[in-house]
């Protein structure tokens, strides 16, 4: 067994609480089932062009009962982040830095550990999932190791934007957090992730997310992934959308060392509507990896995808567009569009849009391209006076920046103009 299963299974035994909510037996199958099945190797499709191999040699200790760090640090990491917020550090809620007084009427929002320690197995059956898939293994040691993380529950249309900040210190803790946000029928929500760094972390953070919206349910989610350059970050995210429920979600994957992030989304309900976007920018050695699966199911649904992706120096990015019409599902519309650019010749970039279609009079149409700099383009503005460092900035922000112009929320988008632009700045762009 590799050095990374073993430290799973260590961690597992000392899971305080590994029985909270009766779900004792549930935990035990499925760290089971990760042991069995082991790591996921090159002949997996899924995992083709993103590989485990030196995270295999990894041990990683579970995070400290209480998480100890600078509270002057961690304020000063959090000061431009508003209210209400849910603050993570090491894999444990913070309370003295969440701000979540003041919160209106209509949501609730809990960290998971709470639910364990007061509720029962329904509170908890996000964590009774099964993953058949033999590929899925973060997926699901997280189910065997995650005691902590969001329960977000909204039952009304809510004027507010609440932020879930996940912050890493320093050292090899490995994390596992799983998340619930339930919109009920004509429920809204802003939310925002942070996913951010202490010092030079070099852990393991795995994160599983449920969203479920009812009928009519709005939700507005940006993901802002910032983690430190040696971090090795998995994420999952879940979403069923019942009769015209409005999804629309922006993902900057800026940070870490490896990075994999799968979205898979099911318009479930007629009508119901998808826009999701993000910027994907891999410097230094940095491995990007995210991977889409949207599923029409029901009538006149709709998805939008708009992917960009930016790979320099050493850095690779990898995406899956992947885009199933069922039979039945007549009306849909969806579209797909990754366009990405390669600033150096040592840099890579895998794409790989699908397209299935099983049903009668719908619209789909996809693309994918990969390519340079247009050289007229530079040509042009050196002709007006910039220097060239200075017209391949003005070009490659230009790229990305169209992505996050599309957030609707005027603050949610200058904090993540802030941070592209400087991860921009290690790309020398």
């Amino acid at each position: 067994m590799s050095a990374l299963l073993d430290s799973f299974a260590t961690a597992f035994d000392a899971l305080a609480a590994r029985d909270a909510a009766g779900l004792g037996e549930s935990r035990r199958n499925a760290l089971d089932s990760a042991l069995r099945d082991g790591l996921p190797g090159p002949r997996s499709e899924a995992w083709k062009y993103t590989s485990v191999r030196a995270l295999e040699r990894r041990a990683f200790v579970a995070p400290p009962a209480i998480a100890t760090v600078d509270a002057e640090a961690l304020a000063a990491l959090t000061k431009a982040i508003p209210s209400p917020r849910m603050v993570f550090v090491d894999g444990r809620f913070d309370a003295g830095s969440s701000v979540l007084d003041g919160l209106p009427e209509g949501i609730e929002a809990l960290p998971l550990s709470r639910v364990l320690h007061e509720g029962t197995a329904r509170d908890a059956n996000v964590l009774q999932r099964r993953y058949a898939g033999a590929d899925q293994v973060f997926a699901v040691t997280n189910a065997a190791l995650a005691e902590e993380g969001a329960v977000i529950r909204v039952d009304r249309a809510i004027d507010a934007t609440l932020h879930l900040v996940f912050v890493a210190t320093s050292g090899d803790i490995g994390v596992h957090l799983r998340h619930l946000i339930d919109l009920r029928n004509d429920a809204s929500l802003s939310l925002v992730e942070h996913h951010l760094a202490l010092g030079e972390d070099r852990g393991l953070a795995n994160h599983v997310g449920h969203v479920h919206l009812g009928q009519r349910a709005r939700l507005a989610h940006v993901r802002l992934q910032a983690a430190a350059a040696g971090t090795s970050l998995f994420a999952r995210t879940d979403a069923v959308l019942a009769r015209e429920a409005d999804y629309r979600r922006t993902d900057l994957e800026l940070g870490g060392a490896l990075s994999r992030h799968e979205l898979n989304v099911r318009l479930e309900g007629d009508k119901a509507n998808l826009q999701a976007d993000g910027v994907l920018l891999a410097d230094g050695r940095r491995h990007v990896d995210t991977r889409l699966g949207i599923e029409h199911i029901a009538r006149d649904t709709t998805c939008t995808l708009g992917w960009r992706g930016i790979a320099g120096q050493r850095g690779r990015v990898v995406f899956h567009g992947g885009i199933e019409i069922r039979a039945g599902a007549d009306g849909s519309e969806a579209n797909l569009s990754n366009k990405n650019l390669l600033l150096s010749a040592n840099a890579e970039i895998d794409t790989q849009p699908v397209l299935e279609i099983h049903a009668d009079e719908v619209k789909a149409a996809h693309g994918a391209t990969v390519g340079q700099l247009d050289a007229n383009a530079l040509f042009y503005l050196r002709s007006r006076g910039l220097g060239e460092a200075e017209a391949r900035a003005l070009l490659t922000g230009a790229f990305c920046r169209e992505i996050v112009a599309g957030i609707e929320d005027a603050a949610t988008r200058a904090l993540c103009e802030d941070a592209l632009e400087r991860a921009l700045a290690r790309l020398g762009a």
